[in-house]
């Protein structure tokens, strides 16, 4: 398994989404930023890559990009939430 600390998370700017690419497949989650505060709106994983831990690798890395920036966060997401509410660690970037 790739540690969250190499995984190499991208913003791709013009699909306002945060990606990481698995094996030739891309999980990703799409956002907005408003002022300091980043609204997770949705997060998707091919159907190769669910069950992988793929997913919740890039919410790590989200997550540490949000916390870097000072950022606060709103995970509209079923998964992202959930996936927060998991990690104790982050507790502190919920709005």
């Amino acid at each position: 398994m790739p540690d969250t600390m190499t995984d190499p998370i991208t913003d791709n700017v013009d699909e306002k989404r945060y990606e990481l690419v698995v094996d030739g497949k891309t999980v990703f989650a799409d956002y907005s930023l408003n002022g300091d505060t980043l609204h997770i709106h949705y997060v998707e994983a091919p159907p190769e890559l669910r069950g992988t831990g793929a997913a919740g690798r890039l919410m790590d890395g989200v997550a540490r990009i949000a916390k870097d920036n000072g950022w606060r966060i709103v995970p509209i997401c079923g998964y992202a939430a959930a996936w927060l509410r998991r990690h104790k660690e982050y507790h502190s970037l919920l709005r």
